[in-house]
């Protein structure tokens, strides 16, 4: 989620500040300028710059510069959703999610349970991309803002919860099975 905040925080930038001083304008500016200072800031402590850092930076750039352009907000609001399908094409790989996993999660959770997680982070993050779509063209800018602050975070925040439950309780139920086996055979 770490990852995923730092990806998108030209974006959240950019809700907060629209939500704080309602400029879309000045909001889109401050949202690309953080966007560079952010590579900027990875590239002088050394550190490297991630594809998917790269790649919502040129979203800010392009879109922020149409929407300042054109004078039209919905290029900026946009902009999540390309983020949203980028991640859901990559979660659509077999394991992916296993390497975010402890090692005791990974040691008592099946492969297909790990890829059908994975692929439902998938099927979230394709639909939060076609929702914001629909609510970036038809909703005013403040509606999308909440959704980006509140909606769209929070589907993330549940199934996260959700997922996190699953996983613990499937754990705990397999090593006190484990466990229960263990004595039974002494």
């Amino acid at each position: 989620m770490r990852e995923f905040l730092n990806d998108m925080l030209s974006t959240i930038f950019f809700v907060a500040l629209y939500m704080t001083i309602g400029d879309i304008y000045i909001a889109t500016g401050a949202a690309i300028a953080i966007g560079v200072a952010q590579i900027g800031y990875q590239k002088a402590r050394g550190r490297g710059v991630d594809l998917m850092q790269w790649m919502s930076l040129g979203l800010v750039i392009v879109f922020g510069s149409a929407t300042l352009y054109l004078h039209d907000p919905r290029f900026m609001m946009v902009k999540p959703s390309i983020i949203h399908f980028a991640i859901a094409f990559v979660m659509l790989r077999k394991g992916w999610i296993g390497r975010y996993l402890p090692p005791i999660a990974s040691a008592n959770l099946t492969a297909r349970m790990i890829d059908g997680w994975g692929y439902a982070w998938a099927a979230l993050m394709f639909g939060l991309g076609v929702t914001n779509i629909v609510i970036a063209l038809t909703m005013s800018p403040v509606v999308w803002g909440y959704f980006i602050a509140f909606g769209a975070m929070g589907a993330k925040l549940a199934l996260f919860g959700l997922q996190y439950w699953v996983f613990r309780a499937t754990v705990v139920r397999r090593l006190s099975v484990a466990a229960a086996r263990g004595v039974a055979a002494e």
